[in-house]
Order: C-alpha cells, then sequence, then structure tokens
C-alpha cells in the first residue's frame, strides 16, 4: 500500500521537472550583451519592420546637424544623408526619427540599440574601429583653432599656457593635449556650451574640425579660423560592429549619390561650393 501511495508523487515531481525545464529554453533570454532574438536580427530587417529609419545626429553642429528652437527642425548636411537612407531602405526620405547626440553619448547609443546609424561628424579612427564599424568616408576635415579677430594667436606655436576649448569624448581633445602640450583643455558636453564659453572669455581658442568651426563663424563674424588644419579628420557613418550588409547599403548609398550627383548637390547646398 506504501508503493502506490509513493508512486503519484515520483510521477508529480517529474512532471513538475519538464515543465520547469520546458520553460527555461532560453529562446526569450537575452544574450550575454543585453539584446534579445529581436536585436539579434540585422538593422536592415529591423528598419523595414519598424518603418523608420533611426538615425543619431547633432543638435548643436551648424552646417551638419542643428535644431532650429523656433520650428524644432533639424537640419544640416548630415540630416540630409540620413533622409536619403531613409529613402533608399523604405522609399520615403520622411520615415526617418533623429535622435540628438554627442560626442560622449554617440557610440553607447548605438551599441544600446537606441539608434541604428550614427551620423554626426565623426571621424574614423582604429579606436573607434574597435567598438564600431564604418561606412566609406562621405566628408574630409582637418581640425583648426577658432580664436577672436583681436587674438595674437595664429596657431599651434601659440597656446602654451593659453585656455582651449575642446568638446569630451572627440578626436580634437586628444589630437589638442598631443599637439599642445602646454595648453591647459577645458571640455565641454557639446559644441553649443564650448562656443558659448569662448563667447564668454573662458578661453582664449576652441578647437574642432574646421568644418564645424565655419559654422560658429558664420553665426557670429567677430571670430577667425587660425593655424590652417593640423589634422586629417575623415567622416564616417558609424554602425554596430558585424553588421556587413547593412555597411554595404551604406556604401552603396553613397556611391549612388556622388554616381547621381546627388551628394555634390548636397555638398554645395550646406558647405557652399561643390567638393573638389
Amino acid at each position: 500500500m506504501k508503493k502506490l501511495l509513493k508512486w503519484p508523487s515520483f510521477m508529480l515531481v517529474l512532471i513538475l521537472s519538464l515543465v520547469l525545464s520546458g520553460c527555461s529554453t532560453g529562446t526569450d533570454t537575452p544574450s550575454a550583451s543585453g539584446v534579445g532574438d529581436a536585436e539579434a536580427k540585422g538593422t536592415i530587417e529591423r528598419i523595414k519592420e519598424r518603418g523608420k529609419l533611426i538615425a543619431g545626429v547633432k543638435y548643436d553642429t551648424k552646417l551638419f546637424g542643428l535644431k532650429d528652437p523656433a520650428s524644432g527642425n533639424v537640419e544640416g548636411f548630415d540630416i540630409d544623408i540620413a533622409k536619403a537612407l531613409a529613402k533608399q531602405i523604405l522609399g520615403d526620405e520622411t520615415k526617418v526619427e533623429l535622435k540628438e547626440v554627442t560626442s560622449k553619448t554617440r557610440i553607447p547609443m548605438l551599441q544600446n540599440g537606441d539608434i541604428d546609424i550614427i551620423i554626426a561628424t565623426m571621424t574614423i579612427t582604429d579606436e573607434r574601429k574597435e567598438q564600431v564599424d564604418f561606412s566609406d568616408v562621405y566628408f574630409e576635415a582637418g581640425q583648426s583653432l577658432l580664436v577672436k579677430n583681436d587674438s595674437a594667436i595664429t596657431g599651434l606655436e601659440s597656446l602654451s599656457g593659453v585656455k582651449v576649448l575642446a568638446v569630451k569624448g572627440s578626436t580634437s581633445a586628444q589630437n589638442i593635449r598631443e599637439k599642445a602640450p602646454d595648453a591647459e583643455v577645458l571640455e565641454f558636453d557639446n559644441y553649443q556650451d564650448a562656443f558659448t564659453a569662448l563667447k564668454a572669455g573662458k578661453g582664449e581658442a576652441l578647437t574642432t574640425d574646421n568644418i564645424i568651426l565655419i559654422g560658429m563663424q558664420q553665426t557670429d563674424n567677430s571670430f577667425q579660423l587660425v593655424g590652417g588644419n593640423f589634422t586629417s579628420e575623415p567622416y564616417g557613418m558609424a554602425i554596430r560592429k558585424g553588421d556587413t550588409a547593412f555597411v554595404e547599403e551604406v556604401n552603396a548609398l553613397l556611391k549612388s549619390m556622388k554616381d547621381s550627383g546627388e551628394y555634390d548637390t548636397l555638398h554645395e547646398k550646406w558647405l557652399g561650393a561643390k567638393p573638389e
């Protein structure tokens, strides 16, 4: 009689074990990187399923990505490229969501899946290639200095003991420390804050890519660029590491835009002249 009573208990334990093991098959468990099955899909597939491209862009960089406080619109060279990419993938340039990034936040936002791509005056470097993949170069810039028109600063050789303003997470901050080690570098979260600090006299020079400085100068002609370009800053669009298909899609867009003349048109629209 005791054996008959034990048998149902054993079966109950066995059934419970099977049920519990079935619940932990791992099919919905996020990977070690915190990305689940949905995120394991390629970027292009996710964009099509979502029905829009999410691009990380600058909101504070005149000519490339600047938000108009009155209208709320973000405009610039990078913005138009994002629209062209949305049109290529989804057939409609309006199917793009623009999310603000800074030099400091853009890579983490891409890796976390908050954005599909970075189109934000981002210089291609070997260090960054360890974290993201890049498209082909879509713009060639060079680092320079912005100073007041009556400044005695003429170039790198004038920066000893000078307060130079830069942006956190940028190659410019790294470069200026290497090329002007006697300068005092003050870093800000974004370009607008850095330019505001320059106008307020918190530093004597601001350094970043020449084309970004030109955009600042256009808003206030009491400043000038000096010293020429002392670095090469090739811009690329950044994509999550290993997403080869999306890299190829973006490179195909760039080639198509250059072959059709659309790239030259955008270059002239935002930067004043066709590329050399």
